[in-house]
């Protein structure tokens, strides 16, 4: 293991990259999910090796052929970085595990050793994503995860799947054109794509116009990509018509992802070399993301499909993680980064009880439900111990980010004190539509005419996995906050 050791960053992106083909090389659509299980599993076992070791030792860099930045391709993963793998790797392995038992519908038999190949590129493009330290291998591996992605979404059982990912496909072309625009724009100020190479010869251009409108294009890009409000109206129907295993994986970590290149970018890039640019960051970005906790919220609880509620509860947490870091404190960047993380715990869980619902409810609707906790008792507790989590309650992972989120409004003094108004009301609201859904679940009539049974036993085993996750970082929080905070500081000492 330690001859490999330098070689983990980049293994972390080849495994599944190799295993792609191999499942549909194999035909077979059990040794298909097998292979693609095993690759995702190898790289979430090296993600968690390499957040120990970043943790530890600080950042892995890693040189493609020896070739040294700038002139070679670098791979680099610091505490934001690992963090981010941790999340992605996590989530592809226990949507692979839902994926077992919850595709039978949605897909046919002799397509899932394809499916699970698009799985795997997806895997590995938001790996490479996470682990680039060069601006345009981003921009591939975002297309390689983009393209990947579309294909899990139109796996949809209804015909609907196949209008979401059209508008999907639109709005996400969009955001990577207008990122690859200001990437280009900054090469042709710089000439060099390394992002660390980049951010010294930023300071020494004369003109910044062409820098300015580059981080106009990047910022929007991306925003669409992480579907941040008003930019957002791809993702409830994706979310919504995707198969349950597949939300479950994407909603977990996809916007997550566009969001770790967001905040790298204004914070690596631009906000040390652009005079006034941290102002211009939290005018824009603070703005949107108060609107996006608010509105979105609001939408969520007046949802009637169970998925789009969730799916309208994510829009509403990209605000929130934006929130923290248009503080642009280190406290406000640790909120974020350590929310990213624990709302992939929250999110993920209920999306997994989402798939286990599934199996035996066809329409998820909140009405619906009436009477699930009888017929499903298991399912219901760990989508409430998911919930409690989203809203925020003591003693959950997702207390820990809020609360840092309130210490860091707070350190603004008085003009920062309102913003804990809308971190509140979004709490209150989430406790409306989490509770629309475990009322009528607990409390309604029960429908005689669907069984009482539970979802196979591997669909609990990964809900109430991730679930009592979400317990444990409420309680031991020192992973996630430890790397969030070494994160924050690092993107703040570069901006400086």
């Amino acid at each position: 293991m330690n001859a490999l050791q330098p070689h983990w960053p980049v293994l972390v992106v080849i495994a599944p990259l190799l295993a792609a083909p191999l499942a549909v090389l194999i035909g077979r659509h059990r040794l298909a999910w097998a292979a693609a299980t095993a690759a995702s599993l190898c790289s979430f076992l090296l993600a968690l090796q390499i957040a120990a070791q970043v943790r530890q030792t600080g950042p892995m860099v890693y040189e493609m052929g020896s070739w040294a930045a700038p002139y070679g391709i670098a791979l680099m993963v610091d505490a934001f970085s690992a963090l981010l793998l941790v999340i992605v790797c996590g989530a592809s392995t226990g949507g692979l595990l839902v994926a077992a038992r919850g595709l039978g519908n949605d897909i046919a038999r002799h397509r899932l050793p394809l499916f699970y190949a698009a799985w795997l590129l997806a895997l590995a493009g938001m790996a490479g994503i996470v682990v680039s330290a060069d601006a345009f291998n981003i921009f591939v591996f975002m297309e390689i995860s983009s393209l990947a992605t579309y294909i899990l979404v139109a796996g949809g059982q209804r015909r609907e799947a196949l209008t979401a990912t059209f508008k999907y496909l639109i709005m996400g072309t969009l955001g990577a054109t207008f990122y690859l625009i200001g990437i280009g724009l900054i090469y042709m100020m710089t000439g060099t794509l390394n992002l660390a190479d980049m951010e010294l010869r930023i300071r020494e251009v004369g003109e910044l116009r062409p820098i300015l409108v580059a981080g106009g294009f990047v910022t929007v890009g991306l925003a669409l990509k992480a579907a941040v409000f008003p930019l957002h109206t791809w993702l409830p129907n994706a979310y919504a018509e995707a198969p349950h295993a597949v939300t479950a994986f994407i909603a977990a970590c996809s916007t997550k992802v566009a969001l770790y290149v967001l905040l790298r970018l204004d914070f690596f890039v631009f906000q040390g070399n652009v005079p006034g640019h941290g102002a211009q960051f939290t005018g824009f970005i603070l703005p949107l993301a108060v609107v996006a906790i608010l509105a979105a919220s609001v939408l969520a609880a007046r949802a009637r499909e169970l998925k789009h509620l969730l799916a309208y509860s994510s829009i509403a947490q990209v605000g929130t993680i934006l929130l923290g870091a248009s503080m642009v404190s280190v406290t406000g960047l640790t909120a974020s980064v350590a929310h990213m993380y624990n709302h992939a715990l929250a999110k993920g869980a209920l999306f997994v009880a989402v798939a286990c619902l599934g199996t035996l409810h066809s329409q998820l609707s909140v009405e619906g439900l009436a009477g699930a906790a009888r017929r499903m008792p298991l399912t219901m507790a760990g989508f409430v111990v998911a919930g409690l989590s989203l809203i925020g309650l003591p003693g959950t992972a997702g207390f820990v980010s809020k609360w840092y989120l309130v210490l860091a409004a707070i350190e603004l003094g008085p003009a920062g004190v309102w913003l804990i108004a809308p971190v509140l009301a979004a709490s209150l609201i989430a406790v409306i539509y989490i509770w629309r859904v475990v009322e009528p679940a607990y409390f309604g009539p029960s429908d005689p005419a669907l069984p009482r049974r539970e979802a196979h036993w591997s669909l609990l085993l990964v809900l109430w996995g991730v679930a009592l996750l979400n317990l444990y970082f409420g309680l031991r929080p020192d992973f996630t906050l430890t790397l969030a905070r070494q994160a924050a500081e690092a993107l703040l000492s570069v901006s400086n």
